[in-house]
């Protein structure tokens, strides 16, 4: 059983938000349920996977501008900031920290939401700490 964990975090590398989808689809699935939730921000720092014109122009819309590399299959590369987007690693660290929870890095839980229930209780403790 394959899932994708979709998170936001804020500019300290604290989660906000969740959503997990099934492993096999896009990373559009998961944005296209954050993008509504996303909370006010200057910047939005994505990862290839989340390169779309429609989000673009959501976040946009939101006064909020994407700092997200252009697709490699992109005809026209869109520009973006490089020196901003290395602080990206804050989600990395994020996901690494969650994974310092056995249960969220092993997946012993097979349904979905209990799985989402224990990352949930990890994102809490990773909070405040």
């Amino acid at each position: 059983m394959n899932t994708k964990l979709h998170a936001v975090t804020d500019s300290l590398g604290r989660p906000i938000r969740f959503f997990i989808s099934v492993g096999q689809v896009s990373d559009y699935t998961g944005v296209r349920a954050l993008a509504n939730s996303l909370p006010s921000a200057d910047w939005l720092l994505g990862d290839r996977g989340y390169d779309a014109d429609w989000f673009r122009e959501a976040l946009n819309d939101r006064g909020i501008r994407p700092c997200i590399p252009s697709r490699k299959s992109r005809n026209k590369p869109v520009r973006y900031d490089k020196r901003r987007y290395k602080r990206r690693n804050w989600i990395e660290i994020t996901f690494g920290r969650l994974k310092d929870w056995r249960r969220v890095a092993t997946r012993y839980d097979r349904c979905p939401k209990v799985f989402l229930s224990a990352i949930a209780l990890a994102a809490t403790v990773l909070f405040w700490l």
